[in-house]
């Protein structure tokens, strides 16, 4: 070989590497490859444009916006919203086999006895919805809000079942419901994510991240969870020393490096990592400016419960408000300590006490709405992964375990018919015996009152098109108003 043969060699060794083969070459055996390989993970173009998303609604939406009050652990119907007197009667007696016969629970075993409630109910507003003295405000809004009696869900342990609710299945790395929405929808809001996530509670939600996580849609879909006081989003501030043009500049220099990758892979990913960084940039500002309740009137603190500078429940519920007016299309609110077994979190005194924690805000936040002409299209939904179960579970004190067939959730705004009973369990509530709604139905309503129809809302990944509802779902229509 000449010397002259071996320096073309050199040449084009160093020219054409692997990677260039790969990453540039569009009509050759790689990119060939990463198309088969990749057909179910990489959208259509994206060897081209920066990935779009779905152009808008389908129909004429109701709602604009959600809000998600999510009672991580699983609120006891029994005690809260339907009242058995026939289990109050059979209360202590064994369960009946056929009841239990080729049942799963958490925990309860094949002797567990039947419960019945101590709480007192009563019927409340026109509509006669029977409530226990625990929620003692939510008698105010009664006739604002659709009771959803006959819940039913197919997950019986609590992250999966968290899972279940918020993304269709109970395997995590689907993506999330608020997910689905900022895809579909986008956000009205140039200064804010489409999806936020605030907790309140002794600690997180068991699933964590998972329940807002984008899954295989691209992760500028993600919910955003903001942070207890005055400094929501972690490393969102600017260094000290740092002027807001130094931060500007930064940005700018950044994105341009960016974008001269994303010219030459089209991985929509890189799409993603400048939108972060030109939202990040804009929320120094109006994050900030968003938890600031200092303008907030003292009667408003007051109905809602707040008090400045403590987190709670209750600054989320009005920062869940304020998001609505931001322009914020998807919020979700995790309040836990709900699983109330019996032990240290038994019926009588944590019941009571996240009761309490709950009821005046959640009732604020309805009434806030709707004073300000919000209500209309702000669905607003409340409930958990899933009910407990008619009989007792007895560790150092007495509880209920988790119950997937008959539980009780409820819905509010948007076009949902508001003072309106829909669905009913058996005598003791262990099964619905009229108008259930599965999950699947709940999350397929939802989507339609945003204008969205859960079976066309699609995205292709691993040879298939998957949907929020995968291949179950109807919308509610009695409850559409």
């Amino acid at each position: 070989m000449t010397r002259s043969d071996q320096e073309i060699q050199a040449r084009i060794a160093n020219e054409v590497t692997r990677r260039h083969f790969l990453n540039n070459c569009r009509i050759g055996l790689g990119s060939m490859a990463l198309a088969g390989l990749g057909e179910s993970q990489l959208p259509s173009n994206a060897f081209g444009d920066a990935f779009e998303a779905p152009s808008g609604t389908h129909f004429e939406p109701k709602a604009k916006a959600v809000i998600c009050l999510f009672m991580a652990g699983g609120p006891s119907q029994l005690e809260l919203f339907t009242p058995k007197p026939t289990l109050n009667q059979l209360s202590g007696q064994v369960t009946p086999d056929s009841f239990t016969k080729g049942k799963r629970f958490a925990f309860l075993k094949p002797n567990s006895k039947l419960l019945g409630s101590k709480e007192k109910f009563q019927k409340y507003g026109e509509c006669g919805m029977d409530l226990s003295g625990l929620l003692p405000h939510h008698r105010e809004v009664v006739d604002d809000i659709c009771w959803l009696r006959g819940m039913k869900t197919d997950v019986f342990n609590h992250g999966p079942a968290k899972g279940f609710l918020n993304s269709g299945s109970p395997q995590f790395g689907r993506p999330s419901m608020g997910s689905w929405v900022s895809y579909g929808l986008g956000s009205e809001s140039k200064d804010m994510p489409a999806f936020i996530v605030l907790q309140s509670g002794p600690r997180g939600p068991r699933g964590g991240a998972a329940l807002w996580s984008s899954g295989f849609l691209p992760t500028r879909h993600q919910g955003v969870p903001f942070l207890k006081g005055n400094t929501p989003i972690l490393d969102l501030a600017a260094p000290e020393g740092r002027s807001h043009s130094d931060e500007s500049q930064f940005y700018q220099t950044v994105n341009s490096l960016n974008q001269i990758r994303q010219n030459q892979t089209g991985d929509p990913e890189i799409a993603t990592r400048i939108a972060a960084y030109e939202m990040a940039f804009r929320m120094q500002t109006t994050a900030p400016e968003l938890v600031d309740i200092s303008h907030e009137s003292p009667l408003t603190l007051k109905r809602y419960g707040v008090e400045p500078g403590k987190p709670s429940y209750a600054m989320n519920c009005l920062l869940a408000r304020r998001m609505v007016e931001s322009g914020v299309r998807f919020i979700q609110l995790y309040h836990t300590d709900w699983d109330h077994h019996g032990g240290a979190l038994d019926l009588d005194s944590t019941l009571t006490k996240i009761c309490r924690e709950v009821d005046q805000p959640t009732t604020a936040l309805i009434q806030d709405l709707k004073l300000r002409g919000l209500l209309d299209s702000t669905l607003v939904i409340w409930g958990g992964e899933f009910g407990r179960t008619p009989m007792g579970e007895s560790r150092e004190t007495i509880g209920r375990d988790h119950h997937i067939d008959a539980y009780t959730m409820w819905m509010a705004g948007a076009g949902i018919k508001p003072g309106y009973i829909y669905g009913k369990s058996d005598e003791i509530g262990y099964n619905v015996i009229e108008n259930q709604v599965h999950v699947h139905d709940l999350q397929a309503t939802i989507l339609h009152q945003l204008g969205l129809d859960h079976k066309r809302l699609t995205y292709r990944y691993q040879g298939r098109d998957f949907r929020l509802t995968d291949v179950h779902g109807n919308v509610i229509q009695p409850i559409l108003s």
